[in-house]
């Protein structure tokens, strides 16, 4: 089996929610990838988001693994990444909800920044090793939050400036950035190779 992705690289895709960002990695990954390893951080919290789950595992190819992270995605991926040739994150907007998550309302108002922020970059340097380490391309998914408004609470204003700590490290590691605006890519960081 000759693989289509010939060079190893990571690609960073961010974009609105309902920007296309998910299906713009399904399509690269399948014309891309022969072996994908799928890594989904959704969890399914009420009945609606279990919907989306089932659809989301529906559209993917059956012959492509998925691999369901809560956190700690690094280590995770590691552990699975086999013969992958291309793994596709989606999404890390949901894995620092995940680390948001892991704490009630009482205990998230009584939390320093400090202690969020240190988590949410953890997760996010235990991937960066984690992309050195696995000899496969990475294909990742993530919101751009910092566009809207200030959020009107704490919680809301963290998570954006967590997110966008999160999504700025990882443009850093990539060699190509997309922004996906209604569908379109809009490529923001070029490639590295030619």
């Amino acid at each position: 089996m000759t693989r289509k992705v010939s060079l190893q690289k990571i690609i960073l895709l961010l974009g609105g929610a309902r920007s296309g960002k998910s299906r713009f990695a399904q399509e690269y990954a399948r014309r891309n990838g022969e072996n994908v390893l799928f890594v989904a951080t959704a969890t399914a919290g009420d009945e609606d988001m279990r919907r989306r789950i089932e659809k989301h595992k529906k559209d993917r190819p059956a012959n492509w693994r998925t691999l369901e992270v809560v956190t700690n995605i690094g280590i995770q991926i590691e552990a699975n990444a086999r013969d992958a040739q291309l793994i596709v994150i989606d999404c890390i907007t949901m894995l620092v909800n995940n680390i948001f998550s892991r704490y009630d309302n009482k205990l998230f108002n009584a939390i320093d920044d400090s202690v969020l922020e240190k988590e949410v970059v953890a997760e996010i340097e235990q991937l960066q090793m984690c992309m050195k380490k696995v000899r496969a391309s990475f294909l990742i998914v993530s919101n751009e939050v910092g566009l809207g408004l200030v959020p009107d609470n704490r919680m809301g204003r963290l998570y954006r400036d967590f997110l966008g700590r999160a999504n700025q490290m990882l443009a850093q590691e990539s060699d190509e950035v997309y922004l996906l605006v209604a569908g379109i890519p809009l490529q923001v960081k070029p490639s590295n190779t030619l």
